[in-house]
């Protein structure tokens, strides 16, 4: 069955949501955009600001690094985002700022003018900032999704106000994706034509260079390529593991490089395409078969997330992206549909426990198991093996061990998502 003109328009609607501009870590980045909104409502520098947030939001963004500074963490990034934040740039929103307005953020820091609290909203992602001068102040709310801007007041007047799943996002079960409408529609799509794609391909290959020659963080990427070097021998497996490693060396240590982001996270955007980009440049693939691959990989990621949820107690990048880019390399070694299917029950059989303990350096090292996982499930899935069908919470179908996948990390993790942020709050 091929793919009908409003199937496609469907699938294109959805890439062109789900991936966009991100500079720096998501969540520090979206509370920069909530400060920045509320200071530009209430019209003037702000003396205070106060920013509270979700336990998911606080722990993605506690020990990442900041574009354009030295610094890392949730009270510089509300800071700059006060100082020095655009909100019409998104999640872009700190790219104007420079070193006197990184000064100034500290200087409130230090004077005790940023306060940070958590929130007891129900909401997985929830940010309110609020900016006071004098008797003035100014307020904004971001639910569910990192740019969803529900509600703006200043003072008593709300100026704008919208339910958080009015959000122009699909989320009814008949409207997700399935693994057969992703695959009509690379099969019957001139991926080649999507400029969403080529966006992804130029930007996240710009900062994998950047990640590979230069230091940042743990250096996961650069020391792994370096040591593959060395020793003489190029070998498939790590090289697209360096190259996925490095980007999130780069973007967790603060490099001013933004990313093409996939379902609000930068690094679920290199994890998704960093290695099929890296793969099909290995194997000289064809433009054609590079983004029919891409595109495979971006959906499939895109369709593991809307079980999972937005944030979660488990990785999403080995997690969702992982399972992505194993799709995609499993198309670029010559994989049919029906090794697709083994490829993702393969890699949910395989890493699907892999926690999310916040976003920071370490990042890199589980981007680098979870992609290296991922060429492994590849190679098993193109010669038609998989997991048997009730091994743990793998099922016949791969639609049903996809919803398993979502439950155990959307219902069965809630606690385990407690205990690591406390455990994370423990720590500072």
């Amino acid at each position: 069955m091929q793919c009908s003109e409003t199937e496609k328009k469907r699938i294109l609607d959805i890439l062109e949501r789900e991936i966009e501009y991100a500079l720096g870590c998501t969540e520090p980045g979206a509370v920069a955009l909530a400060a920045a909104k509320a200071r530009e409502t209430l019209g003037e520098d702000a003396e205070t600001l106060t920013v509270r947030v979700s336990g998911n939001v606080l722990k993605n963004a506690m020990n990442v690094g900041i574009p354009g500074t030295d610094l890392k963490g949730i009270e510089i990034a509300a800071a700059l985002g006060c100082v020095a934040g655009k909100s019409e740039y998104g999640l872009e929103v700190l790219k104007d700022a420079g070193p006197e307005e990184v000064e100034r953020a500290r200087a409130m820091i230090r004077e005790g003018r940023v306060n940070i609290a958590l929130s007891d909203s129900p909401q997985k992602l929830y940010i309110e900032a609020v900016c006071r001068k004098g008797e003035k102040n100014a307020g904004v709310v971001i639910e569910k999704y990192h740019t969803n801007i529900t509600s703006v007041c200043r003072g008593e007047e709300m100026l704008f106000a919208r339910a958080a799943d009015t959000a122009e996002r699909e989320t009814t079960d008949e409207a997700k994706l399935s693994m057969k409408q992703i695959w009509r529609f690379v099969q019957d799509t001139d991926c080649t034509r999507i400029p969403v794609l080529k966006k992804v391909e130029e930007i996240n290959d710009r900062i994998v260079r950047k990640g590979l020659r230069t230091e940042y963080g743990m250096g996961v990427g650069k020391h792994l390529y370096e040591r593959m070097k060395k020793s003489g021998v190029m070998e498939f497996q790590t090289y697209i593991a360096a190259c996925a490693a490095a980007a999130a060396d780069a973007r967790m240590a603060g490099c001013p490089l933004p990313v093409m982001a996939t379902t609000g996270s930068g690094n679920q955007g290199i994890t998704a395409s960093v290695p099929v980009l890296a793969a099909a440049e290995w194997m000289k693939c064809s433009e054609d078969q590079k983004y029919r691959a891409l595109a495979l990989s971006e959906l499939v990621t895109i369709h593991v997330k809307e079980y999972i949820g937005r944030l979660s107690a488990l990785c999403g990048c080995a997690i969702a992206a992982s399972i992505g880019s194993a799709c995609g390399l499993t198309f670029l070694l010559g994989g049919e549909y029906e090794n697709l299917e083994c490829a993702v029950k393969n890699m949910i059989a395989d890493i699907s426990g892999l926690i999310c303990d916040g976003a920071k350096a370490g990042c890199a090292l589980k981007i680098a198991t979870s992609v290296s996982g991922a060429v492994q499930c590849a190679f098993l899935a193109v010669e038609g093996v998989q997991v048997p069908e009730h091994d743990g919470i793998v099922r016949p179908d791969v639609e049903d061990t996809i919803r398993n996948l979502g439950s155990l990390g959307r219902d069965g993790m809630e606690k385990t998502d407690h205990v690591i942020l406390d455990m994370m709050l423990a720590g500072r």
